[in-house]
């Protein structure tokens, strides 16, 4: 039986990286490279991750440094970074772009907790959606005769078992984001 649930064990697990992906994005008082994650730039025709394009590095708690391999990027970065939901303004010398991550207002840490809460909410989602998937197959394969009624009840308890294992984990990485909000 534990061969059924592997599929939808998997899809939680994914979504709990998804989210923990999300988390990343969500800027603390710290400069930390992943807020860059989802800023894209076009890169000859293609959007491509500022990763790729330069190397980021923090040389103090509070800022963050981009050095494009290409300088003729230093440009389209700047104005990706200006474009995006992060709220700093980059600086640009010429040869680097510096981000200088300001201390966080009370207000803004709640609205940042107000982001986390909304992640973690769309995971709890998704991982019920995997459980109620898992439960209609299940009950297919009971018409279907595949499985007998005692073993519909054993998978339904299980699968619930697991989807409160998932969101568990995800309540747990979300008070930590939490705390890590109001710590700096």
């Amino acid at each position: 039986m534990s061969n059924e649930y592997a599929a939808y064990t998997e899809k939680m697990k994914k979504t709990i990286e998804a989210v923990r992906s999300e988390f990343a994005s969500v800027r603390a008082g710290r400069a930390n490279p992943a807020v860059l994650d989802k800023i894209l730039i076009e890169y000859y025709g293609t959007p491509t991750p500022i990763q790729q394009v330069g190397a980021v590095s923090s040389p103090d708690p509070r800022t963050l440094t981009i050095q494009p391999w290409d300088a003729s990027c230093l440009k389209l970065i700047e104005k990706a970074i200006q474009q995006s939901d992060l709220g700093i303004n980059p600086q640009n010398d010429g040869k680097v772009i510096r981000l200088t991550f300001p201390q966080l207002t009370e207000e803004r840490r709640r609205e940042l907790v107000r982001q986390v809460h909304k992640y973690a909410e769309e995971g709890k989602v998704a991982i019920r959606n995997i459980r109620r998937v898992a439960m209609e197959d299940f009950k297919e394969k009971k018409k279907k005769a595949e499985i007998t009624e005692d073993d519909l009840k054993t998978c339904e308890k299980d699968m619930q078992k697991y989807t409160d294992d998932y969101i568990k984990e995800l309540e747990n990485l979300t008070a930590k984001k939490e705390k890590e909000l109001f710590e700096v």
